[in-house]
């Protein structure tokens, strides 16, 4: 097993507990039967929004496709969506909260920079580019490097000229 697979049955109870106790103090707040109302629009507008984000999802991906663009961005809003609508669908009023709280714009977005970069992490440089298009590099400025002998010709030609070396630019110090 994973490791972190065995914190999931653990996490699955917490939230059960957390849901079923909002529940009760909201109960006692607004009302049995109002709580119950309220978990079961939140459900039914998770529905129809699910179904709404998968669609928007689904065309955003073939739009990228079409056009020859990198989806990655198109799949993580498409993701970021549909978890939000699969959240508010899920009968309980914290994970409604949660699901409508990633169907705002602008926590919608942090959500999306968070999984694009969870997903460039897990996968390749290569793939990763072909996902999301060019990775960004940050340029920090060095200490000028001394400058190394020069290197013999090498007495074979290249015979792998597309290898690429992964590293960090370090632009040297300006006078």
């Amino acid at each position: 097993m994973r490791r972190g697979l065995r914190f999931v049955p653990p996490a699955l109870l917490l939230i059960a507990v957390l849901e079923l106790t909002v529940f009760v103090l909201v109960g006692r707040g607004i009302g049995f039967g109002s709580a119950v109302l309220l978990v079961f629009v939140a459900s039914l507008l998770g529905l129809v929004l699910l179904r709404r984000e998968g669609m928007r999802a689904w065309r955003g991906f073939r739009s990228a496709v079409e056009s020859r663009q990198p989806p990655g961005p198109q799949v993580t809003d498409g993701l970021v969506g549909l978890l939000g609508a699969l959240l508010l669908a899920t009968p309980g009023l914290v994970s409604g909260v949660v699901g409508l709280l990633l169907l705002v714009p602008p926590v919608r977005r942090l959500a999306q920079v968070g999984v694009q970069r969870a997903a460039e992490r897990r996968v390749s440089s290569m793939v990763a580019g072909d996902l999301f298009g060019p990775r960004r590099v940050r340029v920090r400025p060095g200490a000028p490097q001394p400058q190394p002998e020069p290197a013999p010709a090498p007495q074979q030609p290249i015979t792998d000229p597309g290898r690429a070396i992964e590293g960090e630019i370090i632009e040297p110090g300006r006078p």
